[in-house]
């Protein structure tokens, strides 16, 4: 039984003995019944958008022209969301990195140095110690 078509009542279709055997032949191939492998056939073709009595020419070129145009939608659909997610996620990201670990010297300071000493000697040993207290505040 067919799961979801049991409560399903039959149907019968006249077709000619040599179609039905072909067809009985073929859903057996699929390994489905026979509902379900017509089912399976009119949702491709339904889907797919492609007509039974369309010819595909010698290398299906109409399947061919479909696919490339599904593929290029796809493509396009994946394209347009990587540069949502460049322009949306990775170059703000990239900036504040970017920003963070750039180095920038530190503001010079003058030096506070005794007049007597000023004048004796330029170089000085000592240098202004940043007092962390004071910051905080």
């Amino acid at each position: 039984m067919d799961k979801g078509y049991e409560k399903e009542r039959f149907e019968t279709l006249k077709i000619k003995a040599s179609v039905a055997k072909a067809f009985r032949k073929f859903s057996k191939s699929i390994s489905k019944s026979q509902s379900i492998a017509l089912l399976l056939m009119l949702e491709f073709f339904e889907e797919n958008g492609i007509s039974p009595a369309e010819t595909f020419g010698p290398r299906m070129e109409t399947l061919e022209n479909r696919i490339t145009i599904l593929i290029k939608k796809r493509m396009n659909g994946m394209i347009a969301i990587l540069k949502d997610i460049e322009k949306t996620q990775t170059k703000p990201t990239a900036a504040m990195l970017l920003k963070l670990f750039e180095q920038t010297e530190p503001a010079k300071k003058t030096l506070i140095v005794e007049k007597k000493y000023a004048d004796e000697n330029k170089e000085v040993r000592f240098r202004e110690k940043k007092n962390s207290k004071s910051n905080d505040a």
